[in-house]
């Protein structure tokens, strides 16, 4: 392998891990959210998968991709607003109510999506981080989506909100000890009804990744099972809203690696090397969750289940 070829692989998969990463990073987040508060989404597939055609349908009629991004945010809420008041309910289950979520978000985003598979919405403009090398590739790589500054800003803020505001604070004591919360007098219900919506915009933020910027079209198989790995990539990332950057980076370059080597011409093993984040996910979760041990870093009421 000739250096050019080397540059060219590696800005092939730094490039990727932005691009890729992006819709990882906005789900992840948004499940860090919803879960800290005690309560778990396995309904994200469905989420993503909604809010990435209403981002694209909010901006093919509105012109603005703008406006497409608060769209996905606004079905991405609206869906686990569901899910957080259904969970409310006496004898429902967190799991069984995400699994029908996710056939719910998914359903509808075909349905009504129909229209949307031709037509081509206003896309994201690109941030060029990389005009100050002369190298093509680098600048290419360095074409990132306008939203992923704001989702390591977001990481950011969530890390420093948990640890030092009162929302933070009642968030976590509603995933760590119900009990203590209702002790105090507070909802433990709304709060959680309140996490899950928001992190559900936040998720809404990785659908509008996908269709407004890459691969920015609409199609039924868009997500990839996205949504499904970004519960694995919380439990990796330990809860954590800044390993959950690093952790989103990392599936995205997994993810890139394929489409990398075959843009320096080498095909062998193309299909092969598309199925590493697949992989990762079943490894993170085979050496993360072990029966009868809580995960580090786990909410405590996730021990009662």
């Amino acid at each position: 392998m000739t250096s050019d070829q080397i540059i060219g692989l590696a800005a092939g998969i730094l490039g990727g891990a932005l691009r890729v990463g992006a819709p990882f990073l906005f789900v992840s987040l948004g499940e860090c959210i919803t879960e800290k508060g005690g309560r778990i989404n396995l309904g994200l597939e469905g989420v993503l998968v909604l809010s990435a055609m209403a981002g694209f349908a909010g901006s093919w009629l509105t012109g603005s991709p703008w406006l497409g991004v608060l769209c996905a945010m606004a079905a991405g809420a609206a869906l686990c607003a569901l899910h957080g008041v259904l969970c409310s309910l006496p004898r429902v289950n967190d799991v069984a109510t995400g699994i029908a979520l996710m056939l719910l978000g998914m359903g509808l985003a075909f349905f009504l999506g129909k229209p949307l598979i031709q037509p081509q919405a206003a896309q994201l403009p690109p941030l060029a981080l990389g005009n100050w090398s002369a190298s093509s590739a680098i600048r290419s790589a360095l074409q990132i989506n306008p939203l992923v500054p704001l989702g390591v800003l977001l990481a950011g803020a969530l890390w420093w909100a948990f640890a030092n505001t009162r929302p933070g604070l009642l968030l976590r004591m509603a995933g760590d000890s119900a009990n203590a919360a209702r002790t105090l007098g507070y909802s433990v219900n709304g709060i959680r009804i309140a996490a899950t919506v928001a992190g559900g915009a936040v998720a809404g933020l990785g659908g509008a990744c996908l269709t407004l910027f890459y691969p920015g079209s609409w199609n039924e198989g868009i997500s990839g099972g996205q949504g499904l790995i970004a519960v694995a990539l919380v439990i990796f990332a330990r809860w954590n809203p800044l390993r959950c950057v690093g952790a989103a980076l990392l599936f995205g370059g997994a993810g890139a690696i394929g489409p990398a080597l075959q843009s320096i011409g080498i095909g062998w093993g193309y299909h092969l090397f598309n199925i590493v984040p697949y992989v990762l996910t079943l490894v993170i979760l085979v050496f993360s969750c072990k029966p009868g041990q809580l995960a580090a870093g786990a909410p405590g009421e996730f021990s009662a289940r």
